[in-house]
C-alpha cells in the first residue's frame, strides 16, 4: 500500500470549490429529486493529483479491512475505484448499467474469496452501491467495507455497511412536486450520468 495519508474534510472542500466541481444552480439528481448544488467529481478528478490524493487518505482508513479488491459501479465509481485500488494494492472492477441493471462486463469476474470495498465517487441516496453490493452477494464475495468521497447523504443512506468517507456534507433536496427552484420558474439540469428515477 501507498504511505498513509491524512487530510481535513475543509481541504477537500476547498478542492471541490477550487476546481469548478462544487456546483450550484437547479439540477436533477439521478434519485429524481430536485438540488440548489451538485457535486461533479468528474470536474476534480480531471487531475490525477487530486484523485491520488483522495484515494490515499481513504486506503489510510481503510487497509484494516484487507480488502482483495475494490468494486466500483460506472461511471462515477470507475476512477475514485481505480485510484483506490492502487493505494490499496488490489485489483479495480466495475459494472456498468446494461438494459437499466447494473453487470459485470468485458471478463471481469468476482468470486468467494474476494473482499470487497465498494466505491463511489460521491452517495447520496446510496443506490447504486447498493446494486453492485447485490452483484457481490450474488457472486459469493464478501463485502468488507463502502467508501465514497464525498457523503452527501446527510447520514441517511441505508447501506449495510458503514460508509467510510472524506467529506460529509447534507445538500438541500426538494421533490420535484414542491421544488422551489421549479416555482419561479428556473430551469433544471440534469448533470449525472445515470438515468434519472421516475
Amino acid at each position: 500500500m501507498s504511505d498513509p495519508i491524512s487530510i481535513k474534510p475543509a481541504e477537500i472542500a476547498e478542492i471541490f470549490r477550487s476546481t469548478g466541481a462544487f456546483l450550484e444552480g437547479h439540477f436533477q439528481l439521478s434519485s429524481g429529486l430536485h438540488s440548489p448544488n451538485y457535486m461533479q467529481c468528474a470536474k476534480v478528478l480531471q487531475y490525477p493529483e487530486h484523485g491520488e490524493l483522495f484515494a490515499k487518505a481513504l486506503a489510510a482508513k481503510l487497509a484494516a479491512t484487507k480488502p482483495t479488491a475494490v468494486f466500483a459501479p460506472a461511471l462515477g465509481g470507475i476512477l475514485v475505484g481505480y485510484e483506490l485500488a492502487s493505494a490499496l494494492g488490489v485489483r479495480s472492477i466495475f459494472a456498468e448499467r446494461v438494459d437499466g441493471k447494473m453487470t459485470l462486463r468485458r471478463g471481469q469476474e468476482l468470486s468467494k474469496g474476494d473482499r470487497l470495498v465498494l466505491c463511489e465517487d460521491v452517495v447520496t441516496t446510496g443506490k447504486s452501491i447498493k446494486e453492485i453490493e447485490a452483484l457481490a452477494i450474488e457472486s459469493g464475495a464478501e463485502v468488507v467495507a463502502m467508501a465514497a468521497i464525498v457523503d452527501r447523504s446527510g447520514g441517511k443512506w441505508a447501506l449495510s455497511k458503514p460508509l467510510t468517507s472524506l467529506l460529509a456534507m447534507e445538500l438541500v433536496t426538494h421533490d420535484p412536486a414542491k421544488c422551489p427552484l421549479c416555482a419561479s420558474g428556473s430551469q433544471v439540469t440534469k448533470p449525472g450520468s445515470r438515468p434519472t428515477a421516475g
